[in-house]
C-alpha cells in the first residue's frame, strides 16, 4: 500500500528540488541592483504611508470576498464536471441552481459596486 505512494513522492521531491534550485541559482546568477524604489514598499498600486493604525476602504475586503466566493465555485464545479455523466440529469439541475444562486450573488455586488473603482 506504501508503495502506491513512492512516485507521488518522487514528483513531489523533484518539483521542490526543482523550485528551490531555480531560486538557489537566481540569488548567485542574478544582478543586484538596489536602490530606494526598488527597496520602497508598494502595495495595491498605493504609496504605503507610515503607521500601522491607518483605515483602508472596505472595497479591498469586498473584492477579496468576491474573489472567493468565485474562487470557492471552481472548486465545487470540477468534481460536478469529472462526475458529469454518472450524475445525469439531477446533478445537472442542483449544478444549474448553485450557478443561479452565484449569479444572483454578482449581480448583488454589481449593483453595489464592488466591482467599481474610483
Amino acid at each position: 500500500m506504501l508503495q502506491n505512494y513512492i512516485p507521488i513522492l518522487i514528483l513531489f521531491l523533484l518539483a521542490a528540488g526543482f523550485g528551490l534550485g531555480v531560486v538557489v541559482i537566481s540569488m548567485f546568477l542574478g544582478p543586484r541592483r538596489p536602490d530606494p524604489s526598488k527597496l520602497s514598499t508598494y502595495e495595491c498600486g498605493m504609496e504605503v504611508e507610515p503607521g500601522a493604525r491607518q483605515r483602508f476602504d472596505v472595497k479591498y475586503y469586498l473584492v477579496f470576498m468576491a474573489f472567493l466566493v468565485f474562487d470557492v465555485e471552481v472548486v465545487f464545479m470540477y468534481p460536478w464536471a469529472v462526475r458529469f455523466q454518472k450524475l445525469g440529469l439531477f446533478g445537472f439541475v442542483e449544478m444549474l441552481i448553485f450557478l443561479l444562486i452565484l449569479l444572483v450573488g454578482y449581480v448583488y455586488i454589481w449593483r453595489k459596486g464592488v466591482l467599481e473603482w474610483e
